[in-house]
Formats: C-alpha cells, sequence, structure tokens
C-alpha cells in the first residue's frame, strides 16, 4: 500500500499535434513508474512549451499543488523535462527548498547532479538566506529607529487579563502579526521584539500568535 503521495509531470517543447503522443507516453510510463516505487500519484501536470521558459502553467500550478499538499516526490522522465538552462536550475531550487525527491524515469531512480548543478544550487540557497538575513536586519533597525523617535509597541498590547491566575508577559500582539506577514520565523520576531524592549520567548511570540488565529477564525 503506497504511504507517500506524489506528483507528475510531463512536458513537450511545443504544441504540435505529433507531440501528443509523446506527451501521453511520459504521463503513462510515470504513472506507472510511481507507482512500482510505492507512491500514490495525487495528481498529474503536463506543459506544451520550452524548458527555457519558466512561466509555463503546468509548472506554476505543480509547484503551489505541492507546497500546498505536502508532497513528498516528482516524477518526471528527466531532468530536462523540468527545464533547460538557468529556468532548470531555478526550478531545481525551489524543489529543493521544499524537500522535493525528483524521480527520473530515464535514471531509474533520484536524478543525479552533477558537480556544477551542486554547486549553483549551494550559492543560491546561501545567497538568499544572506538576502533574508539582511532584509529582517532592515526590519529590526527600522523598528529600533522607530522606538528611538518616540514609537510606542505597547500601546498594541492585546490581552493584558490574567486567564491563567498568572501575570501574562505583554505582547505587541500587531507587531507580531506584521512580522509574520513580512516571512519572519517565530524565533527572528522574538529576536526582533527582544532588540526593541520586549523580553519574550519563541514560545510566546507563537502561542500569542496561535491565539490571535483562534480569535479571527472564531
Amino acid at each position: 500500500m503506497s504511504n507517500e503521495q506524489a506528483v507528475v509531470y510531463a512536458r513537450v517543447s511545443t504544441e504540435k499535434s505529433t507531440q501528443q503522443t509523446s506527451l501521453a507516453r511520459q504521463k503513462e510510463e510515470l504513472t506507472t513508474y510511481a507507482k512500482k516505487m510505492n507512491y500514490a500519484i495525487v495528481e498529474v501536470f503536463q506543459d506544451q512549451q520550452s524548458g527555457f521558459d519558466v512561466d509555463r502553467e503546468g509548472l506554476l500550478d505543480m509547484l503551489d499543488y505541492m507546497k500546498t499538499h505536502k508532497i513528498s516526490a516528482l516524477f518526471v522522465q528527466d531532468e530536462t523535462r523540468l527545464g533547460r538552462g538557468n529556468a532548470r536550475v531555478a526550478v531545481l531550487h525551489l524543489l529543493q527548498k521544499q524537500a522535493i525527491t525528483v524521480f527520473s524515469l530515464n535514471e531509474a531512480g533520484p536524478i543525479a547532479l552533477n558537480e556544477m548543478d551542486t554547486m549553483l544550487l549551494e550559492i543560491l540557497a546561501i545567497v538568499e538566506e544572506y538576502q533574508r538575513k539582511l532584509h529582517n536586519a532592515k526590519i529590526r533597525r527600522g523598528m529600533r529607529r522607530a522606538v528611538e523617535n518616540g514609537y510606542r509597541p505597547e500601546e498594541n498590547l492585546k490581552d493584558r487579563g490574567n486567564m491563567e491566575g498568572r501575570e501574562r508577559i505583554e505582547v505587541p500582539i500587531e507587531e507580531i502579526v506584521k512580522l509574520r506577514n513580512k516571512g519572519f520565523t517565530f524565533a527572528e520576531i522574538a529576536s526582533t521584539l527582544q532588540s526593541v524592549g520586549f523580553q519574550v520567548s519563541k514560545a510566546t511570540v507563537h502561542r500569542r500568535y496561535a491565539e490571535y488565529q483562534d480569535g479571527l477564525e472564531g
């Protein structure tokens, strides 16, 4: 019985009717191969477009679907179906970020990246991480300067009541929500609030954000 979910992606380079047979064959062979590998195929995506393009409807739908449904594996005929040139590297980077295992029918297993691909993906990951850190550092600096110029985040404090018989740590929930919407992790939010004088832990930030979300749903 299959215990992991996967999707199939097939691509041909043009919309010529003669390539319809190739597209159908890819989907059929990949679905059969995935089942042999004990994966449950939950969706099949396809494109009739050049691999040098990243703006492919099937590809973009697939990336969104895998992220939303927490898909663990992708089956393709070979890695060039994902893309060619820089587009291929970009797609591989996105899949790597989501911890997706890409199975190639032609290689009869997970795709094997060459040394150059591995180096490029490592560089992309490092650059992206430092871009995120720089972005977050700018936001933290902005908050510190705002406080220095008279901004009082404590005016956004909510739920001061003592519901559990103990003193609740005061936190500016509106700032937590803003930072979360900007993509900050709970640890980064806690660090940012600490930099402007709020002694809060990651756990406290996570709990208050969850309470805020529950309040919206209620």
